[in-house]
């Protein structure tokens, strides 16, 4: 039967049925953690998602007889291109059965519309960006994912490959017991800190929410990459994000954490409590028995998110990381989690994946970001 490949407008009515396809894709699935169907449809939002007002994102799906079977999202982000002065394209929000043809032709369809916008490269997925969830699962699929993390069908890199996609670079995650002793080193690094005189290492504070999320940006910004497939997010775009994970009333302060030299915030690392398994028991509805559900398993939740650790350039090699760690890891011994994941962090980050490795960590789950070139002339 014939494959139709459709855009898909912004509508309430169109974007539940594209979050939808991939909710029905993934029925039955014991890894899936369905979204809350009413908080993506926000997100793919133009007039709520302040991404786009930097973006042009085009969604499409696949329909075979009439029904919607497939789905992807082509994404020009102007502010990424400027930031790397690249044309680069992104694709994401991508689902498919295991059907080649359909792979192929909704890949088709997301690189036509952007190498009709003068895009030379197609990258992802990313969703909707790298400041999102991003790269296929290739490898780790013997448990759910953490919450912002991705998941899919073992057989989706083959359909990817297969769609002419070729590796970029893959992205890995690490799983940590809580109960595994840090290195010698490590505790010697962050004794020898406590006691320095400029040197203050101090969790979150609830009551200065607004500045602590200053602070936070202004960590986050100054400590990334300018080699990774990143680009500095908006003070809109930062608080969007920022009031999504808002709502998670059992966040734990005092498993986040400032380092601090001479008073100024120049350190910071964010771990919550895996927010995915209160959210696999609501089953993608915030109804009353949803809601009910999620509740309960909250406060079950035993395995911890290392969302994120930076340290502003010009402060690194001071230890202000083993620090940060150290004391998250005593907080999460003393409210009883068992485990955590921590990434993801770039495969040629030498120095970042030695230090986990040198801490004990293992690495658990490979994220792969593709790529193809749509210079001109090329298919």
């Amino acid at each position: 039967m014939t494959i139709d490949i459709q855009p898909v407008g912004f509508g309430p009515r169109d974007l539940r049925e594209f979050v939808d396809v991939q909710v029905r894709l993934y029925a039955g699935d014991p890894s899936f953690v369905p979204p809350i169907v009413s908080e993506r449809v926000k997100f793919l939002s133009p007039d709520l998602n302040p991404f786009f007002a930097h973006a042009r994102v085009q969604l499409f799906v696949a329909r075979r007889g009439g029904a919607a079977v497939g789905r992807i999202a082509a994404v020009e982000d102007r502010a990424y291109n400027a930031f790397h002065a690249a044309r680069t394209g992104f694709f994401g929000m991508f689902d498919a059965p295991d059907d080649l043809e359909v792979a192929r032709a909704l890949v088709e369809a997301a690189a036509a519309w952007l190498k009709g916008r003068g895009m030379t490269e197609l990258v992802g997925p990313a969703n909707l960006s790298t400041n999102h969830d991003c790269g296929l699962l290739v490898e780790g699929f013997d448990d759910p994912p953490a919450m912002m993390m991705p998941y899919n069908f073992p057989y989706y890199s083959r359909l990817c490959e297969g769609a002419g996609l070729v590796k970029a670079k893959d992205l890995w995650s690490y799983h940590l017991p809580v109960i595994v002793s840090p290195p010698e080193k490590v505790i010697r690094v962050a004794e020898r800190l406590r006691d320095a005189d400029d040197v203050r290492i101090r969790p979150l504070r609830l009551h200065e929410q607004g500045k602590e999320l200053q602070r936070i940006k202004a960590i986050y910004d100054a400590s990334q990459d300018p080699a990774m497939e990143f680009a500095p997010m908006s003070q809109a775009e930062f608080d969007f994000i920022a009031r999504r994970l808002r709502p998670l009333a059992f966040l734990r302060p005092e498993l986040c954490y400032f380092a601090e030299v001479d008073e100024e915030p120049v350190a910071c690392s964010l771990t919550f409590p895996d927010f995915n398994v209160a959210l696999r028991a609501a089953r993608g509805r915030l109804n009353p028995a949803g809601l009910a559900r999620m509740l309960w398993a909250a406060q079950r939740i035993d395995r911890l998110r290392v969302l994120w650790m930076g340290v502003r350039p010009g402060y690194r090699r001071r230890g202000l990381d083993a620090a940060l760690c150290l004391h998250t890891m005593r907080a999460a011994r003393r409210l009883g989690y068992r485990e955590w994941e921590i990434g993801w962090t770039p495969e040629d980050n030498n120095s970042i994946n030695h230090w986990l490795e040198d801490f004990g960590a293992r690495r658990h789950k490979v994220y792969r970001l593709y790529r193809r070139s749509l210079a001109p002339g090329e298919a």
